[in-house]
């Protein structure tokens, strides 16, 4: 590859070149046997450790991004066409036509993909035919429609989305089950909550989640899910003794779980997360990183997105608790690392909030300007922002 050109151009060894990029030898080395793509930003920061100009940058720039490559096997009006296929099927008098309306299980490998490459295989789920029991298809259905609006959430589609929360919920209150009902509330409130949306109305929503879970005293996952977004709102609304109140309630349904996860409910490592985001809205920033790396434990490798939005919660965290350096440093190699395909609307709000709690701590900090800037990139989430050594399977 042209990286390895250019560093035995140099005279630099691998690791000198790694060294002084502060990446892992064994990532520019995929690098170079072209197993990994890199970033723009690595590229240009090799031209200039190797003083190529910007020979690597532009080679980079010329070379087609696979997210990009595979996103467009997805035609623009597939996802409408999805949306008219489940229309059709919605309870009663369907005349709400666009996302202006008001308002699981996991479905495998679709969860250790990149959101912009998920679409397409969710439109695809969400065509296929109607076979078996049919109460199991349409909370298949409903499933989807929550993993679709989710998704166009996270590639910063949020107009789109609103109408497949919409669906969700009529889809959802027609089956008539208050654990499903339950989870499609808990899972839009705290989505919502994640992407900055105003937490008043969101409160409503969490109430009805909450109601129904205690409903279904079978499924004690959407029991601790409805608690842990309400928590987190009042927290949000400033109704801090409100919120201390569910902690306790929080903290005893998550002791209560099995560690296998039915029914729809948290996975073990969701469970922690619920846990520490609480303790985090609520000043526990202590408890709160611990739960978090707890999480990060047990996250599965191949959940990119999660295991960053961990690392971001736990650098929130050490901001939080006056920990600025080790906060920025955190934050910056997510950015930096996490391949470009994975970054999210989701990702670029907890980085922001990392970003506001490092400027209230330690505002004189070097490489806050660095942090700035790669915050400042959420506009362009899709395009080339940075891509890693450290994270799934490859970690070293």
């Amino acid at each position: 590859m042209q990286l390895r050109q250019c560093r035995q151009a140099a005279g630099l060894s691998l690791r000198q070149l790694a060294g002084r990029l502060g990446y892992d030898h064994s990532y520019l080395s995929q690098i170079e046997r072209g197993q990994r793509q890199g970033s723009d930003d690595l590229a240009r920061r090799c031209d200039g450790e190797l003083g190529t100009g910007d020979r690597l940058a532009e080679t980079y720039r010329r070379t087609p991004a696979k997210a990009r490559t595979v996103a467009a096997t997805t035609r623009p009006d597939s996802l409408d066409t999805a949306w008219a296929q489940l229309a059709s099927a919605l309870p009663g008098a369907f005349a709400i036509t666009g996302p202006e309306s008001d308002e699981s299980e996991r479905f495998g490998g679709l969860q250790s993909l990149p959101a912009a490459w998920r679409l397409p295989e969710l439109v695809r789920e969400l065509g296929e035919p109607q076979t078996g029991d049919r109460a199991a298809h349409d909370t298949r259905q409903v499933e989807l429609s929550l993993l679709v609006a989710e998704t166009l959430t996270a590639c910063g589609r949020a107009v789109e989305a609103r109408r497949w929360w919409w669906a969700a919920r009529q889809l959802a209150d027609a089956l008539g089950e208050p654990a499903l009902r339950s989870s499609v509330r808990s899972r839009g409130a705290i989505s919502n909550l994640a992407e900055g949306r105003a937490a008043q109305p969101l409160l409503e929503l969490a109430d009805e989640a909450l109601t129904l879970a205690l409903q279904e005293p079978r499924n004690p996952g959407q029991v601790l899910r409805a608690r842990s977004a309400r928590a987190r709102i009042l927290a949000e609304l400033g109704r801090v003794v409100e919120a201390h109140e569910l902690l306790p309630e929080v903290l005893s349904h998550a002791n209560e779980l099995p560690w296998a996860s039915t029914g729809g409910g948290p996975t073990p490592y969701e469970v922690h997360a619920l846990e520490g985001s609480v303790c985090a809205s609520l000043g526990y920033w202590t408890a709160g990183c611990l739960m978090f790396a707890r999480a990060l434990e047990l996250c599965p490798d191949d959940r990119l997105d999660e295991r960053a939005l961990l690392e971001l919660a736990m650098a929130e965290c050490f901001a939080r608790d006056s920990q600025g350096a080790a906060a920025l440093a955190t934050a910056l190699r997510v950015l930096i690392e996490l391949p470009d395909e994975w970054h999210t609307t989701y990702l670029y709000a907890a980085a922001e909030r990392v970003l506001a709690g490092v400027r209230r701590c330690e505002p004189g900090l070097i490489g806050l300007h660095d942090l700035e800037r790669l915050v400042a990139r959420r506009a362009g989430i899709g395009r080339s922002v940075g891509s890693g050594s450290s994270w799934g399977r490859g970690r070293e």
